[in-house]
């Protein structure tokens, strides 16, 4: 059974509660600039806590139904202040066993190890605890960071997929990496 919490040496990967939304508010308020160029378009609502008490609420139902697994990421030191945030989405079970992940770090935390760290954990617990075969990173060709993240956490790459997600008003190519559970 997925824990509600879980802790790396300098971490908490905390699943997501209706009592987080102003938190999760303030980071991507606090990011709204640096996230700009990886993120969709998003209108002012998305920066109220309304709207991230209702995401919340589908999230819990997604979650509810294992076709989605969600972790807001926080410094040990700092239990209110949310520096991250990594998601496993498009949860299938069955044959296929997979899922797609994206994450998020705050702009002032990155360079320092916290997605590596906390990623890292996330994949042992999608893999031992959800027991999926297959995780796939779709990651912008631009976006080196997360490119070498994924290559450093043993994802491979699959191919480019043309024009994939609309980015901040654009359709962008993504590159296609995964990484599969060899225990399964």
């Amino acid at each position: 059974m997925i824990k509600k919490t879980y802790k790396t040496s300098r971490l908490f990967l905390v699943q997501p509660n209706i009592n987080m939304a102003c938190e999760i508010v303030d980071f991507y308020s606090r990011n709204r600039n640096f996230f700009k160029e990886f993120d969709p378009l998003r209108p002012e609502v998305f920066y109220k806590v309304s709207t991230h008490k209702d995401i919340i609420k589908k999230e819990l139902e997604e979650i509810k139904h294992k076709r989605m697994l969600k972790f807001w990421i926080y410094k040990i030191e700092d239990k209110k202040r949310i520096i991250g945030m990594i998601n496993f989405t498009n949860i299938t079970m069955g044959v296929f066993l997979s899922c797609t992940v994206g994450y998020k770090l705050d702009e002032y935390e990155q360079n320092k190890g916290y997605m590596t760290e906390a990623l890292k954990a996330a994949i042992i617990i999608v893999f031992k605890e959800l027991k999926l075969h297959r995780i796939e990173a779709n990651i912008m060709p631009h976006n080196k960071p997360s490119l070498e993240l994924a290559k450093r956490l043993g994802f491979e790459y699959e191919g480019l997929a043309k024009k994939y997600l609309k980015i901040n008003g654009k359709w962008e190519d993504h590159v296609h990496m995964t990484i599969i559970n060899d225990d399964i």
